[in-house]
């Protein structure tokens, strides 16, 4: 099973996100093909889990990762940063070769 961790800012972050959203929503964090370094970080807004799904549950809210992306964020830790340049999650990746300046994207 995939080791992700995820910070106290994050976790602090996705709750102020879900407490607009419907109760029972849920973060799910994926990867997809694309970006300008060959794949790239997806956040979305999920009512359904899925079986296969990995279930990060911290301080009252949940993170969903499907199993495809566990592999790719095997290590990885979500965070939020809010800097001069923007608010945004981040995602610190030990098994990135590269990713590209905003850091959104990444190749393995």
């Amino acid at each position: 099973m995939a080791e992700i961790t995820v910070t106290d800012r994050a976790v602090q972050q996705i709750s102020k996100i879900l407490d607009t959203e419907a109760d029972g929503s849920m973060l799910r964090v994926s990867v997809r093909g694309g970006g300008c370094s060959g794949f790239q970080y997806h956040f979305a807004i999920d009512e359904a889990q899925i079986a296969d799904d990995m279930v990060i549950e911290r301080g009252g809210v949940k993170l969903l990762i499907d199993s495809v992306s566990q592999d790719f964020l095997d290590g990885c830790e979500i965070d939020w940063v809010d800097d001069l340049i923007g608010a945004s999650f981040q995602i610190k990746n030990p098994n990135a070769t590269a990713s590209c300046g905003c850091g959104t994207s990444f190749s393995v």
